[in-house]
């Protein structure tokens, strides 16, 4: 039974879940929960990296299969993308035992076949952020290096696009038509949809927004990193699935992109965002249950042999936070 998020009082909610939740989502701009699914648990989780950005609030599907959703930028959205608390969110899903994370975000799009409106999932990530945003788990005492040169899951990516679109979406940008689901494999003739992550919390300038373009940029937004790095520290696959809302700066037809334009688009696009969400979790919950592709697994016991401080150097109260993280991996001394 589907239930609106509105009709249950989410603080009396249950605030322990007793089963591993293995699938997220993390909802950004014009997505702040899953209004379609069943709560029944809401979450708050202390980590050693400090609290998430809201509680988790952990719904199941009708077949009973459990998701966790959590809202990026706050329940209110109070936060910046600097300010995120990327580390806590990520620790936080690891600690209820997810392994996989489909996570949205709104983007301007560097290419005119990307209309305001469509739906992306890219496949590579640029770094524009600035350095201040804590980007690993691990610190001085103990050092590692995680893998990044696919920045999203491909087993991930593969079933979103072999198994998803957009029939039955409204195209509420010229009601001619739905909206375009961008993929490397289906639309974009096996290049990689690369996503630029820049700083903010301003938009580009043009000449910014060109230089992305002369990257080959697809899509721009503020909220890919250190997400993505972060959870493959934690060994979760991870998947970005943008909406696109404005064309950036670059267009010099356009007036560049203003906040007014992207509240506008997300708004009007909110049902199919809804529409989007709710087809993923029943995608993710039939291949958790049949276990065909094994997502995350790959991933598991990734960082246990990547660490390259001596037993010597580590430093005990560091190691003690990654066993939050990881228990077992590696001993105390």
């Amino acid at each position: 039974m589907s239930v609106h998020r509105e009709e249950i009082n989410l603080s009396q909610l249950p605030h322990e879940f007793n089963e591993p939740v293995e699938f997220a989502i993390i909802g950004g701009t014009g997505l702040y929960d899953l209004p379609n699914l069943k709560p029944v648990a809401r979450l708050t989780i202390s980590t050693p990296w400090g609290y998430p950005s809201s509680p988790i609030t952990i719904s199941v599907t009708d077949s009973g299969f459990p998701v966790a959703f959590l809202a990026r930028h706050g329940q209110k959205h109070d936060l910046l993308p600097t300010d995120v608390p990327s580390r806590a969110n990520m620790a936080a899903l690891k600690k209820i035992g997810v392994k996989a994370i489909v996570a949205f975000s709104a983007v301007g799009s560097l290419q005119p076949e990307i209309r305001p409106r469509d739906f992306v999932i890219p496949t590579q990530v640029i770094d524009r952020t600035k350095g201040i945003r804590p980007s690993t788990f691990f610190e001085k005492g103990f050092v590692a290096h995680a893998m990044f040169g696919e920045p999203f899951d491909l087993k991930l990516n593969k079933l979103i696009t072999d198994s998803f679109d957009t029939t039955g979406f409204l195209d509420q940008h010229d009601n001619k038509g739905v909206p375009t689901f961008h993929s490397k494999a289906k639309t974009n003739k096996g290049e990689d949809l690369t996503l630029i992550c820049m700083e903010g919390p301003q938009f580009s300038t043009r000449a910014e927004s060109k230089l992305y373009r002369s990257w080959g940029g697809s899509v721009i937004n503020m909220s890919c990193l250190p997400e993505a790095k972060l959870a493959r520290e934690a060994e979760i696959a991870y998947q970005m699935i943008c909406m696109s809302t404005d064309y950036d700066s670059w267009n010099e037809d356009e007036e560049p992109v203003t906040v007014e334009t992207v509240v506008g688009n997300l708004k009007a696009n909110s049902a199919n965002a809804c529409k989007m969400a709710t087809k993923l979790v029943d995608i993710i919950a039939q291949e958790f249950t049949s276990g065909s592709l094994g997502l995350g697994d790959d991933l598991q016991g990734s960082m246990k042999y990547s660490v390259s401080t001596s037993p010597q150097g580590v430093k005990k109260e560091v190691l003690e936070k990654m066993h939050f993280l990881f228990p077992g991996y590696w001993p105390v001394h």
